[in-house]
């Protein structure tokens, strides 16, 4: 079980489904390695329980690519250091940069509506709409679709 207090949900109106649980732990824990300075994928091997099996897929890939999908972030992200943006919208966007880079199943719009609710959830006022515009750009970067996706 996770001992790092985490990003705070803001509400809980929706109804969630398997995907939506899994990318939600995902950002849990990409956020709660980086508070703690170790790897996603050591944080993930540490837990005495294993998440959801799409939940570890994002979390393994995040920790594998980091360094592509960082810069990713950062050429798209406008006047914005990947260092200082808040580490929740960074954690977030790490998780719907891999989906959009590395799992071509999911559909763009999927992606983007699903980040956009979890920033909105978890995050800043703002940072639905900012998270929307990068995810948008890498999307239209990665798969030629994506500012209109949402």
């Amino acid at each position: 079980m996770s001992t790092s207090p985490g990003p705070e949900k803001r509400s809980t109106h929706r109804e969630t489904g398997e995907r939506r649980r899994s990318r939600e732990r995902a950002l849990e824990l990409c956020y709660e390695a980086e508070s703690k300075g170790v790897t996603p994928l050591e944080l993930l091997s540490d837990l005495p329980v294993q998440p959801e099996s799409y939940a570890a897929r994002i979390v393994t890939g995040v920790s594998r690519h980091q360094r592509e999908i960082d810069a990713l972030v950062s050429a798209h992200a406008s006047g914005w250091a990947l260092d200082r943006m808040p580490g929740v919208d960074r954690a977030l966007l790490r998780v719907g940069v891999y989906e959009l880079a590395y799992e071509p199943d999911v559909p763009v719009a999927v992606v983007i509506d699903e980040a956009v609710e979890l920033a909105k959830d978890y995050s800043t006022e703002d940072s639905g709409r900012f998270v929307n515009g990068v995810l948008a750009s890498v999307a239209a970067e990665k798969r030629g679709e994506g500012r209109d996706a949402t």
